[in-house]
């Protein structure tokens, strides 16, 4: 495997993501900002933040797919969310739960940063996700 997790004793515990992530593969992978909408463009989950959080999993996990890696391989998320508010942890954490199985989501996650932003690129986007991963 050419990604190891950890979290070191000194950091905040109990995160729902890894504090550090250790590369050592050849391949640099950078996906683009991934948000809920199907192949076609039809947008999935209007006004749902945990719909728009799963598909926007699913979509990374399909681009990842599409160069021989998978989730195991990401050693940075990247999440924006509009609007956001604390309130919204339920929601978010909801969606990554709702396809953790489904997409083999390492546990906890590698690290991941959330973003809030005022809006994305067009009104009914919730959230982006952006994810960097190393693969042999």
């Amino acid at each position: 495997m050419s990604v190891t997790l950890l979290s070191p004793d000194d950091l905040q515990p109990h995160t729902p993501y890894h504090h550090v992530a250790v590369a050592t593969g050849s391949r640099h992978i950078h996906v683009s900002g991934q948000i809920a909408r199907l192949g076609d463009g039809t947008p999935v989950a209007p006004g749902d933040l945990t719909g728009q959080v799963a598909q926007v999993l699913r979509n990374t996990g399909r681009a990842l797919a599409g160069v021989d890696a998978s989730f195991h391989d990401v050693v940075r998320l990247t999440f924006y969310v509009t609007g956001w508010t604390p309130e919204q942890i339920g929601p978010f954490m909801a969606g990554i739960e709702s396809v953790a199985e489904e997409l083999d989501l390492p546990r906890p996650l590698p690290p991941a940063s959330l973003i809030g932003v005022a809006h994305l690129f067009e009104p009914d986007v919730l959230v982006e996700l952006e994810a960097t991963a190393v693969a042999a």
